[in-house]
């Protein structure tokens, strides 16, 4: 794998932080900025918006410009969001600031992805993929909690200070190691009409719903993973930091394993990640007031959401290949998308009283949508195969005819000739 992958990651490691560690600094934000938990709650919404809309926008904006230019220029973005939001003196500024991250954390992730698949051979795109989304479960691992820390000992601006500075070190990796690309010109330069036509294909729409559905099955749970395992499983508080690192554990082991074996397996790698997490949110409905089976319940889910990750993100640059860089717009995009939807709709469950058992049951629902809208895409992608085979042979067949047809015209012209001769 090139290091300029794993340069990648890196990044993507600063980015999921900075993404993810509001989570854990809720509360001394909402007292420092004298909001309410839910006003401080809606930072997260606007970074998961801003990624829905600036992914496909930027990544149209920034088509035609060289692509390490292009990640340099976001990158820099991004840190100086998390200079702006460790400085802001007031909420409004700190939404703005996480506004102006999320667009540049989306624009980032679209252009990346294309990256890193353009730096591997076509039977590497879910590896390299994998190496990406590793970061992204290291920063649940790692910097999430840590972020936290950071929060509880030195303030909650501390820990945006210590993303500026992860930013920093991806901005400097990017700079050496990722390889330069000069901007295509004439009949080989990227247009954006050309390349929106992948929307016309529906396969692109299929990977787009499956991602989304899968993302909100997971993010519907996780989001309130907490209080199911206070309220209804009965830990302690100070055991929920352990549990959300054990997910992050989960994740990483996931996204390894579905790195490894999603390129020769592709559909084989959804079916298995998605259905098995669909089992997982249904067993977690049923034991959730089972403190130990939650707790490993909930390591599963990590394993088993994360390793179709690289799966879902290998199929949509398979099936919009004419258009990388709107591929890893529109997976970003979707992946947000679910983000957004999933915490909504369990929000709804909760707020109707069902409890945090109908969460996952709900949660279970949608990955079992995610296995429908699967089997859908490979229905569709083999029949598509076994017409280009049968087309394939009847193309061989007819040679083969003219072939025929030859030989025995060939064979027939000795008897003629010698009758013109007489």
């Amino acid at each position: 794998m090139p290091v300029a992958v794993y340069v990648l990651g890196l990044s993507v490691f600063a980015l999921g932080t900075s993404e993810f560690m509001l989570s854990g600094l809720l509360q001394p934000l909402a007292r420092d900025m004298g909001v309410s938990i839910p006003q401080a709650g809606l930072l997260v919404s606007a970074f998961a918006i801003g990624m829905v809309v600036g992914a496909p926008v930027l990544a149209a904006a920034t088509l035609r410009l060289p692509r390490r230019t292009t990640l340099v220029a976001l990158l820099a973005v991004f840190g100086l969001g998390q200079v702006a939001g460790a400085l802001a003196p007031s909420y409004g500024v700190l939404f703005a600031s996480r506004v102006v991250s999320a667009l540049a954390c989306a624009g980032f992730w679209a252009v990346g992805a294309a990256v890193a698949v353009s730096l591997v051979p076509v039977g590497a795109r879910a590896r390299a993929m994998a190496v990406m989304i590793g970061g992204l479960s290291i920063a649940n691992i790692a910097g999430v909690p840590a972020g936290a820390f950071l929060g509880q000992h030195a303030g909650w601006r501390a820990a945006f200070w210590a993303v500026a500075g992860l930013s920093a070190l991806g901005l400097v990796g990017v700079l050496l190691l990722v390889p330069a690309t000069a901007s295509p010109t004439g009949e080989d330069a990227p247009r954006l009409r050309k390349e929106l036509t992948i929307y016309r294909d529906r396969q692109v729409w299929l990977a787009l719903v499956t991602t989304a559905l899968n993302a909100a099955a997971v993010f519907c749970l996780f989001s309130y993973l907490a209080p199911l395992l206070t309220d209804t499983a009965g830990l302690k508080e100070s055991w929920v930091p352990s549990v959300l690192g054990l997910f992050g554990v989960g994740a990483l082991i996931g996204t390894t394993i579905g790195g490894r074996i999603a390129d020769a397996h592709l559909f084989g790698t959804m079916y298995l990640g998605i259905a098995a997490s669909t089992v997982v949110l249904a067993l977690l409905a049923v034991t959730a007031h089972l403190a130990a089976a939650a707790v490993v319940l909930a390591v599963l889910l990590g394993v088993t959401a994360f390793m179709t990750a690289p799966a879902l993100n290998a199929r949509m640059f398979n099936v919009a290949g004419a258009a990388p860089t709107l591929a890893g717009a529109t997976t970003t995009a979707a992946f947000n998308i679910g983000n957004t939807l999933g915490p909504w709709l369990g929000g709804l469950v909760i707020a109707a009283g069902w409890g945090y058992p109908a969460v996952a049951w709900l949660a279970a629902a949608l990955a079992a949508l995610a296995v429908g809208t699967t089997a859908v895409a490979s229905r569709l992608h083999h029949g598509a195969s076994r017409v280009v085979a049968r087309s394939a042979d009847g193309l061989a067949d007819a040679s083969a005819d003219k072939a025929v047809d030859a030989s025995a015209g060939a064979a027939a012209l000795p008897l003629v000739q010698p009758a013109r001769g007489e």
